[in-house]
C-alpha cells in the first residue's frame, strides 16, 4: 500500500533539525534518539518512526487530502541507510573519532536536508539504483 510523500518529507525536516542540532551541541544521546528513530523507520517503515506516527497524528488531519503517493519500500531503506550513518555517527561521538562523527552525522542532514527542502531522497534514489542492478544481475 502506498503512502503519503509528504509523511517522509516531514520525518526528513524533523530530522534535519535534530541532526543540526547534534552537530552545534555534540549531544550524543540526541543521536542516539534519531539511531533509534532510524531504527523504528527502517524496521517498521515509515509511517511507524515517531516521526511518521508524530505525522499522521497530528500534522496530516491538518492538511487537505493527499494527491502524492510513493511507494513504502524507497523510503524504509533510506530509513536503513541514515541508520547506518547514524550509528557510525554514534560511534565517533562515543569511542572516537571525533571526525568521524562530525563526518556521519553531517552526511547523514545533507541528505534529510536534501529531502526536506527539495523532496530529493537520496536514499530512495540509491534502494532504486540498487534494484536495477538487481534485476540486470538476474
Amino acid at each position: 500500500m502506498d503512502i503519503d510523500a509528504r509523511g517522509p518529507r516531514f520525518g526528513a525536516a524533523v530530522t534535519a533539525v535534530v541532526l543540526t542540532v547534534v552537530l552545534v551541541t555534540g549531544s550524543a544521546w540526541l543521536l542516539a534518539w534519531q539511531t533509534l528513530a532510524f531504527l523504528l523507520g527502517a524496521a517498521g517503515g515509515v509511517s511507524r518512526s515517531p516521526y511518521g506516527l508524530l505525522f499522521r497524528k497530528a500534522v496530516r488531519p491538518r492538511l487537505g487530502p493527499p494527491t502524492d503517493f510513493e511507494a513504502p519500500e524507497p523510503p524504509r531503506f533510506a530509513q536503513t541507510v541514515g541508520l547506518l550513518f547514524a550509528g557510525l555517527g554514534l560511534v565517533g561521538y562515543t569511542l572516537g573519532p571525533d571526525w568521524l562523527g562530525l563526518a556521519a552525522t553531517g552526511a547523514a542532514l545533507a541528505a534529510a536536508f536534501l529531502n526536506a527542502a527539495f523532496g530529493y531522497c537520496l536514499g530512495c534514489e540509491l534502494y532504486l539504483l540498487v534494484r536495477r542492478v538487481a534485476v540486470r544481475a538476474e
